[in-house]
């Protein structure tokens, strides 16, 4: 019996299961797999972002979305984000699936990142409890400031958030129209 708990699920390019693989043999094989990464934006419009702990077993240390990672084999998406965002920050939001989009990325210690990720966004209203294994730090910025930051400072952000950062800001001006 596998323990789902650290595997992913594999997938095709149209997000169809194809079987499940232990999280790091997925990522040293650069296997596709299925993700999902969480955008919480407070009421003034501004969006949460962490600072991933030293602990993580890659790009720790980085700036990024307020949650990602991996639902469980047989997990809903949607169960999984608010899942993992509730173990991560520590609060329970409601989130609404955006979008989604296919990427392979080097990581910094030999990993590579090749995930159908699926992006949900949400409001925070509530007080964070970070757990500090996978949170160093947090923030609420504006994304005007973001983008500029993220240009000027690409080396201090994570590989899969400087893809989702303009996907999510052309939804979002999709969005307001």
């Amino acid at each position: 019996m596998i323990d789902i708990t650290s595997h992913v699920v594999l997938v095709n390019e149209k997000d169809e299961a194809t079987g499940t693989m232990e999280k790091m043999e997925a990522h040293q094989k650069a296997m596709l797999h299925r993700a999902f990464s969480v955008f919480l934006f407070n009421e003034a419009g501004e969006m949460l972002l962490q600072r991933r702990s030293m602990k993580k077993y890659h790009s720790g240390g980085l700036w990024t979305n307020a949650c990602c990672s991996h639902p469980f084999p047989g997990e809903d998406n949607l169960v999984a984000a608010k899942r993992r965002t509730y173990e991560e920050l520590g609060v329970e939001v409601e989130l609404n699936e955006a979008f989604s989009f296919v990427y392979k990325a080097a990581l910094d210690n030999g990993l590579t990142e090749h995930e159908f990720d699926h992006v949900f966004i949400g409001t925070c209203t509530s007080r964070l409890n970070p757990d500090s294994d996978e949170v160093a730090d947090y923030a609420y910025l504006d994304m005007g400031y973001l983008k500029n930051h993220i240009e000027r400072y690409p080396e201090k952000y994570t590989v899969w958030f400087k893809i989702a950062f303009p996907l999510l800001e052309e939804f979002m001006s999709n969005r307001a129209q």
